[in-house]
């Protein structure tokens, strides 16, 4: 992974859109909220998305329907399931497709998970 991307970390009805640049470290800069039911984007404070970003968003909202994560238990099954899945019977190519995306939404979860650790 280089250079700079989206990611979409999926809510209830819509997702928050980061801009993340990699470097030294993952920035994940929030940049807009999504509706699905409305096609709403609003964007967070004074930023402004690029036309490859909006043609991003679109496409991305025209994919995610409606499919929403069940409870946590199955979230961790399913984690479960793709650890045993890439490291059997995945192919290198199958690998190499979902490695970026997987990684970041791993990272974005992580952080999640120690800021709110160090809230309580």
């Amino acid at each position: 992974m280089t250079g700079s991307r989206l990611f979409f970390r999926r809510r209830p009805n819509g997702a928050t859109v980061f801009r993340v640049t990699l470097g030294t470290r993952v920035e994940m800069e929030p940049l807009a909220d999504l509706k699905l039911r409305s096609g709403d984007i609003r964007l967070r404070g004074d930023r402004s998305l690029t036309d490859a970003e909006k043609a991003e968003i679109s496409t991305w909202m025209a994919r995610a329907g409606s499919a929403q994560a069940g409870s946590a238990d199955d979230l961790i099954t399913a984690l479960n399931h793709m650890a045993h899945w890439a490291q059997g019977a995945a192919t290198q190519p199958e690998i190499d497709a979902i490695s970026d995306d997987l990684l970041l939404a791993m990272h974005d979860l992580r952080a999640v998970l120690v800021r709110r650790a160090g809230d309580g």
